[in-house]
């Protein structure tokens, strides 16, 4: 919080800030454990995703009564990254549909409920996965109307060309935003 205080009174025009989770407590994931290739235990709407939907919220309350705002977060960072990432790496598994399930049924419902105007993206993970991520949350009026945007990162992009990928989603999907969230240089 200290180095964002710095960083929003140093910057000329307002920052926008995103948050994007890593994993929920180890006891709300099926392994057990903060790290490795566990799932939110059960399904969407269960107590267990509505529980870690209001730990979104709790965040956003904590940042907001410390004067930090959050312009977005992500449902989950990498999500398909969780069956692949190594053991100690801290991640929560979902698959397309499993996102869309959460989002329309507890994350979208929980923050249009709560106080903040923090939008939702989507995705969070290579753009390999587009357009069929978008095709497989958007297609669906519900989880779509809490959307506003698919984050995606860089590491793959060679493999897909932006085309059949960026180009195809704007093209299903014009309404909601496409924003690059995570890059770095150096990773392989």
């Amino acid at each position: 919080i200290p180095l964002l205080r710095r960083a929003l009174a140093m910057s000329k025009r307002p920052l926008l800030l995103f948050a994007s989770p890593w994993t929920a407590p180890a006891w709300m994931k099926s392994n057990g454990d903060v790290r490795g290739k566990g799932t939110v235990k059960g399904k969407a709407g269960d107590k267990y995703h509505k529980t870690w939907a209001n730990y979104f919220i709790k965040f956003l309350d904590e940042y907001a009564e410390r004067n930090v705002t959050f312009w977005a977060v992500t449902a989950q960072n990498e999500p398909l990254a969780g069956l692949l990432t190594p053991p100690q790496a801290p991640t929560i598994a979902f698959t397309a549909a499993q996102q869309r399930d959460f989002i329309a049924q507890d994350l979208g419902p929980a923050l249009a409920r709560s106080p903040h105007r923090t939008r939702l993206l989507m995705l969070d993970d290579q753009r390999i996965h587009l357009p069929h991520w978008a095709k497989v949350v958007l297609g669906n009026a519900t989880a779509a109307r809490y959307v506003a945007g698919l984050a995606v990162h860089w590491y793959l992009d060679a493999i897909v060309p932006p085309g059949c990928s960026l180009e195809a989603t704007h093209k299903l999907f014009p309404d909601h935003f496409l924003l690059y969230t995570e890059a770095c240089t150096g990773f392989f």
